[in-house]
């Protein structure tokens, strides 16, 4: 390659300044080329209010005299080429402002970063990785994302599990502990908090600097496409947790690069996040369109990543600092926009919005007014849902609602239901730990709420550590309390978990119609007085059906009548009060017939025995024919789901 062609066209700029150069970080940032076994590299940024930018690092002793980069428009792109190999190389751009104030800047296009406290970039390339996950790429185009089972595994890297030492797993030694972790208890997804480079690990990644960089805290980015290869080649996806509405304010970050605000909002009062002590993106700018929409296509190309939870959604729908809700355009534009570029690149990337607010549409396509999102995070389903359970039992039916008003709205968007990180940090306790009354109560009422929560229309995401019933909240300087499962009832729940996740799978009423009304009938929701709940779950299939009872107080009842659509023989496959889980033993061991009686506003009935805390799924016994040696054919029931039965 000629050293004039490292040079960037004037088209690749004019769609950069326009906010339409989606593989920005292929021109910007350090890169390597090779012609005639001469290797240069090549430093591009984007500083339009500096008067001066030098190339530093530890080949010029931080000396930037004689390094200075060339100014190649007047939108502020400046270049220089080196006619050496600096691959591993340590540098920063020294950057002369207007005022002629001289500060160091990390590479907002870097690759890989110095570990903190350092905050240097570093020359690397991110070339030459041999994939090994052609199987899952290509099965994930056939692949039909809403209609699918979904259990979401949220981990935070730095505390999912420590040397004994303290220190971190690295991103090999994560793949080798919690992905066999992650296959045995059956989740279908990881997601991790995110991994750009931050410099304070109390923000858990939430407040980056390097944007294009994985956080050297686990090792190197080819480790960490190592991770993501063998999450694939095990069948599991990887969703990371991305930040495209504001940044840290570090000095050697994005804040002030070159002497002003380029990166964020010119005016005080947009641009300050005052809740994060954080800045935002200006989102109504191009190159920052560039910069960001361009991450995203990053992420994907280079480390095969399946989806984005994108963070704080609200705070780019509306202006952060308003306390009148006032939409900002710019935002708006901005998320349509990304949308749009990021499915046409990728039809099987999943975005996730985390938006607490009720703005219409989130997950309809941008040519139907929406947003674009492919899932919304159900935060008014999760609030609801812990308040109804934080409550004592005794009290709940005077917050009956809290139980049914999510069915109201649950069919408006393609929704996910979250217990993430920030519901168990910050004194808000563990899920187990909410549960109100004694150990023996929390332990029940934990199993009914994941099992309401699996029963609810939309798919799941739980926060590690749920499933060790963790008594302690999140810490993130911690390791999980992996010594919890010495004991019988914390063993218990993790069993628990372990066949509740493995029956959702292997049921397509919990999970075909997650989105749709015909996949979700109320059989009870006014019983208040008992704080007693049974719907039916419905797959694609005609009869596919399942019948939930959820009973929010500690009575038992022995006998409970219940409505039911057919006239067939039932068979309980799943039941929380279940002495391998924990429970009484309150369960229904054998079949039984519907009765001729309507209840309910069904046409039919059935008995069953309902445990205090309990939560139930109930399945009709289908019939098969066996042909016998005679040729005739002989009529007998069997259960669907009989290995279910045999393992609870």
């Amino acid at each position: 390659m000629a050293v004039n062609t490292l040079y960037p066209t004037d088209y690749q700029l004019h769609l950069f300044h326009e906010g339409n150069l989606f593989q920005s970080h292929q021109l910007f940032g350090a890169h390597l080329f090779k012609e005639s076994e001469k290797v240069y590299t090549r430093f591009c940024v984007w500083a339009p209010n500096a008067k001066e930018v030098r190339l530093v690092g530890n080949f010029n002793s931080w000396n930037g005299e004689g390094y200075d980069l060339h100014r190649v428009n007047n939108e502020g792109v400046w270049i220089i080429v080196m006619n050496q190999d600096l691959n591993d190389c340590l540098y920063k751009y020294e950057i002369i402002t207007s005022q002629n104030e001289r500060i160091l800047k990390s590479d907002p296009y870097a690759f890989y970063s110095e570990l903190r406290p350092n905050t240097a970039s570093v020359v690397y390339s991110l070339k030459d990785y041999d994939w090994q996950d052609n199987y899952w790429m290509q099965r994930k185009e056939k692949r039909n994302f809403l209609s699918e089972p979904q259990v979401i595994y949220e981990v935070h890297f730095g505390s999912w599990k420590k040397h004994e030492n303290g220190d971190f797993l690295t991103y090999r030694e994560m793949a080798a502990e919690l992905i066999p972790y992650v296959l045995e208890h059956g989740f279908t997804h990881i997601e991790i908090l995110p991994l750009i480079e931050h410099p304070f690990d109390g923000s858990w990644g939430y407040q980056g600097t390097g944007y294009f960089s994985a956080t050297s805290r686990y090792g190197s980015p080819k480790d960490f496409m190592f991770f993501v290869d063998q999450c694939h080649q095990n069948g599991i996806g990887v969703i990371l947790d991305w930040v495209p509405g504001h940044f840290c304010k570090d000095s050697h970050g994005l804040y002030r690069f070159d002497g002003s605000h380029i990166y964020s909002y010119e005016t005080e009062s947009d641009r300050e996040n005052q809740v994060w002590g954080t800045a935002n993106f200006d989102l109504g700018k191009g190159e920052v369109q560039s910069f960001l929409i361009s991450n995203a296509f990053f992420w994907i190309d280079y480390f095969h990543i399946d989806g984005f939870r994108m963070d704080a959604v609200a705070n780019i729908i509306y202006w952060p600092n308003s306390s009148e809700n006032l939409e900002n355009p710019f935002g708006i534009d901005f998320l349509k926009k990304l949308n749009i570029e990021v499915h046409d690149y990728d039809p099987t990337f999943v975005m996730i919005g985390e938006d607490s607010t009720d703005f219409p549409n989130v997950t309809a396509p941008v040519h139907y007014g929406g947003l674009g999102f492919d899932y919304k995070w159900n935060m008014g389903w999760m609030n609801d849902t812990l308040e109804y359970m934080e409550t004592p039992p005794y009290s709940r039916s005077g917050v009956h609602s809290k139980v049914t008003f999510s069915l109201l709205y649950t069919f408006s968007e393609n929704f996910m239901l979250p217990f993430s990180h920030d519901e168990v940090v910050h004194g808000k306790k563990s899920l187990l730990d909410k549960m109100p009354g004694d150990y023996w109560e929390k332990f029940a009422q934990l199993r009914l709420l994941l099992g309401y929560m699996f029963a609810h229309p939309g798919k799941n995401l739980l926060f590690m550590g749920f499933e060790l019933g963790q008594f302690s909240e999140w810490k993130y300087k911690e390791q999980l309390d992996w010594n919890l499962l010495d004991y019988e009832m914390h063993q218990n729940v993790n069993q628990y978990v372990k066949q509740l996740i493995k029956l959702y799978k292997r049921s397509k009423a919990l999970y075909e119609l997650d989105h749709m009304h015909e996949g979700f009938e109320w059989i009870d929701c006014n019983n208040s007085s008992q704080s007693i709940f049974s719907f039916i779950r419905k797959g694609k299939t005609e009869n596919d059906f399942l019948l939930v009872i959820c009973n929010f107080t500690g009575v038992h009842y022995p006998e409970y009548k219940i409505g039911v659509p057919v006239q067939v023989e039932f068979r309980e496959i799943l039941n929380s009060d279940h002495t391998d889980f924990g429970g009484a033993g309150f369960i229904n061991k054998k079949t039984f017939m519907a009765l001729e009686e309507p209840f309910h506003g069904k046409p039919y009935s059935v008995n069953v025995t309902i445990p205090p805390f309990g939560f139930q799924i109930i399945r009709p016994v289908k019939k098969r024919k066996e042909r016998k040696g005679n040729g005739k054919e002989e009529v007998r029931s069997h259960a669907i789901g009989r290995r279910e039965r045999k393992q609870t």
